[in-house]
């Protein structure tokens, strides 16, 4: 790499967008023209383009290398940097992360047992969490599967004054699971 690279990240999903390339570096015949103020100049040569830069005492920088043709803004680019870097902060601020809790029940659960589990259900669901409760059946639990469902019906019921049923009761296997939410 040569000395004129200028490195630029910022974290996108995941995704590292590493290199933007500024004045001399963009080395594209055409490219779109967006002026300091989010005017549109035109499509023009990489070199008039650079040329405007110049003029105002800016930068031109490579917004959108993959358009046809590349679409570059004359700005100053270390204050570009700082507001780009400053609205990923920000989004970043305003993300919910929306963890599932589960809460594990078997088909012979006893009433203060369940009141207990019901509880804490509650408490996770006032946090904004979803919460993911599994009917689990151990050996000959099996053979009664269909009959314990009104357990999960009524574990639904009693909270149905905060949550609502996201996933209705659905046999996985050795389990039935269900998935509540907060009511909004």
């Amino acid at each position: 790499m040569d000395s004129l690279t200028i490195h630029f990240f910022i974290l996108m999903e995941g995704k590292a967008i590493s290199e933007l390339f500024i004045n001399e570096q963009i080395r594209d015949k055409e490219v779109r023209v967006v002026g300091e103020g989010g005017e549109q100049l035109g499509i023009m040569s990489s070199r008039d383009a650079q040329k405007l830069a110049d003029e105002a005492g800016l930068d031109l920088v490579k917004i959108a290398p993959t358009a046809k043709p590349p679409v570059c803004k004359i700005v100053d680019y270390g204050k570009f940097k700082y507001e780009q870097t400053r609205k990923e902060k920000e989004a970043r601020k305003k993300q919910k992360v929306i963890e599932i809790k589960e809460i594990r029940l078997s088909p012979n659960i006893d009433t203060n047992d369940l009141n207990t589990k019901i509880n804490a259900a509650r408490k996770f669901l006032s946090k904004g969490d979803k919460v993911k409760i599994t009917l689990r059946f151990r050996g000959r639990e099996m053979a009664h599967m269909n009959s314990s469902k009104h357990i999960l019906d009524e574990f639904a019921e009693t909270l149905a004054d905060i949550a609502v049923v996201e996933k209705a009761p659905k046999v996985e296997g050795r389990s039935m699971t269900m998935f509540l939410t907060e009511k909004r």
